[in-house]
């Protein structure tokens, strides 16, 4: 292996860890503060501040905690990068802008999670990018 070729994979292995921990850290909060979340996000008006919609978003939350834990364990390849980047960011653009700007439901801070979904594409074609000649996973 050549030292270009482990810097290339070191880079890699890091921007999936990244990821990862995107998810860990955003799913840990929903989990362990649902009410913060909930107040963070949603305009006044859609807030229930309830142990329903505390549940709800620790369910939310647990899912995410999920997704990162996969992150950390899983070996990605190249296609692997990119279909999760893509997985990871599309559908949330949309949810984002239909409940941000048409529904109104949420606060200017949901704009986090329209960037932290940037980052998801960006690390998935970056990650691509480096892995598409390598022949294992990182």
């Amino acid at each position: 292996m050549t030292p270009e070729n482990t810097r290339t994979r070191t880079l890699a292995r890091r921007l999936r860890i990244a990821q990862a921990l995107i998810f860990l850290v955003l799913g840990g909060w929903c989990v362990l503060a649902p009410a913060m979340v909930e107040r963070l996000s949603l305009l006044p008006e859609y807030r229930h501040l309830s142990p329903t919609s505390a549940l709800l978003l620790q369910c939310f939350g647990a899912q995410a905690v999920l997704v990162g834990v996969l992150g950390l364990l899983a070996r990605f390849t190249a296609r692997t990068f990119l279909l999760f980047g893509l997985a990871a960011s599309l559908p949330f653009f949309v949810f984002n802008a239909w409940f941000v700007f048409v529904r109104e439901m949420f606060t200017a801070l949901m704009l986090l999670d329209f960037a932290g979904n940037l980052a998801f594409l960006a690390i998935g074609i970056a990650g691509w990018r480096l892995m598409r000649g390598e022949d294992r996973p990182v």
